[in-house]
C-alpha cells in the first residue's frame, strides 16, 4: 500500500476496472489521493486481510469497494477497517447486478456499507469526496462548484429546449 492516501479503491476482479475507473477519474479530477487494488476475499483471503490491516495502519480515510455476484468485498473491509466504506455493486451476467446490490446493501447491524447504484462508481467517488470535504474546506468548495456546474448545465439545456421547441432540440442532439 502507498503511504498517506485518502481513499483506497478495491475491486474483486480486474473485470470490474471498466466500472471502477469512474471513481478513480473523479478523485483524479478533484486532486484526491488514492490507490487502486484488485483483491478477492474469496480467492486470496489472507492477502485481503493483510491489506485491510495496512489500510488501518496507514490511516486511509475512505474505502470504495466494488464487487459483483456474492459481493462480499465491501462488507469484509467494513468489518475490518474502521472508516466509511462505499460499496459499488457491479452488474453481473446472471442477475444484472441485483445480486451484488442485495449482497452489499443488506449488511448486518454494526457493519454499515454505504451503497451506490449498480455500476455507480462515479457516485462512489463523489460520496468519498463529500466525506473528505467535511474536514477540508477547499474540497468542500470544489464540490459546491461541481454541483453548481451541473445545475447550470440542466438550466442551459432547458433554456435551449424552450427556445427551439422539442422537435428542433431533438434534431440537434
Amino acid at each position: 500500500m502507498k503511504k498517506n492516501v485518502d481513499v483506497a479503491i478495491i475491486m474483486g476482479s480486474d473485470s470490474d476496472l471498466p466500472i471502477m475507473k469512474d471513481a478513480a477519474k473523479f478523485l483524479d479530477d478533484f486532486g484526491i489521493s488514492y490507490e487502486i487494488t484488485v483483491l478477492s476475499v474469496h480467492r486470496c483471503p489472507e492477502e485481503a486481510f493483510e491489506y485491510a490491516n495496512e489500510l488501518k495502519e496507514n490511516n486511509v480515510k475512505v474505502i470504495i469497494a466494488g464487487a459483483g455476484g456474492a459481493a462480499h468485498l465491501p462488507g469484509i473491509f467494513a468489518a475490518l477497517v474502521p472508516v466509511p466504506v462505499i460499496g459499488v455493486p457491479i452488474k453481473s451476467k446472471t442477475l444484472d447486478g441485483i445480486d451484488s446490490l442485495y449482497s452489499i446493501v443488506q449488511m448486518p447491524s454494526g457493519i454499515p456499507v454505504a451503497t451506490v447504484a449498480i455500476n455507480g462508481a462515479k457516485n462512489a467517488g463523489i460520496l468519498a469526496a463529500s466525506i473528505l470535504g467535511i474536514a477540508n474546506s477547499e474540497l468542500k468548495t470544489k464540490l459546491i462548484e461541481y454541483k453548481a456546474s451541473m445545475k447550470k448545465a440542466v438550466l442551459d439545456k432547458n433554456s435551449k429546449l424552450q427556445d427551439l421547441g422539442y422537435e428542433e432540440y431533438l434534431k440537434q442532439m
